[in-house]
């Protein structure tokens, strides 16, 4: 499997890894399967995350490796939550919401809490990272966004957006460059997945058994 580490090719002077390019675009299919509020976004994102921890292995960034193994097990906790069905919509699709104010309150103090501990550790040990602050942000936000996302939470769009303003120049300045593209294209998949979760949290009641 070495050559998934390999160069598949150069654009504008970028190498792009066989990694990379594959991990990244089976994320964009989860996120577009998430926006559609499928389950099959879950293991979608198993998959991306198992490929691209070899991507960030490659590059040195230890912090994207802790991110897409906490990918992995978030993935398969979230998929076990919508396969639940106990959140399900009348046309088989999981009903969404916003979170309420207890819920956003956990989640900002989850992420301020994790970046620092997270940011700490990689300071402590510059072996691990050599952004650490970024690199803490985004493995943070990260499980953030996907906790969220696993609940229904329409507040899972913003998330993502905020790890995407630190994951687009991180991603080139580590050399992956296919990252770097895909990240602007979740930009705008994230803003129309959060007009669609928005205007149906509106429209669709949150069943009785939400997920916890």
């Amino acid at each position: 499997m070495n050559w998934l580490n390999s160069e598949a090719f150069t654009v504008l002077g970028q190498h792009i890894l066989w990694s990379d390019m594959i991990g990244n675009t089976i994320g964009l299919i989860a996120l577009a399967l998430g926006w559609r509020r499928s389950v099959l976004t879950w293991p979608a994102q198993l998959l991306s995350g198992l490929i691209l921890v070899g991507a960030y292995a490659s590059a040195h960034l230890t912090g994207g490796v802790g991110k897409q193994v906490l990918v992995i097990g978030v993935a398969a906790w979230g998929w076990h939550q919508w396969s639940r069905g106990r959140q399900q919509a009348q046309d088989g699709s999981i009903a969404v919401r916003f979170a309420t104010w207890k819920e956003r309150g956990l989640l900002l103090g989850g992420a301020a809490l994790g970046t620092l501990a997270v940011g700490g550790l990689f300071t402590a040990y510059p072996s691990l990272s050599w952004s650490p602050w970024a690199d803490a942000y985004i493995f943070v936000g990260t499980l953030v966004a996907m906790v969220a996302q696993a609940r229904g939470l329409v507040e899972f769009w913003f998330a993502w957006l905020l790890v995407d303003l630190v994951g687009v120049p991180l991603a080139f300045n580590s050399g992956l460059a296919f990252s770097g593209f895909v990240y602007v294209i979740y930009g705008a998949l994230v803003l129309w997945g959060m007009r669609d979760w928005w205007l149906r949290s509106r429209t669709a009641p949150v069943l009785e058994g939400t997920p916890a």
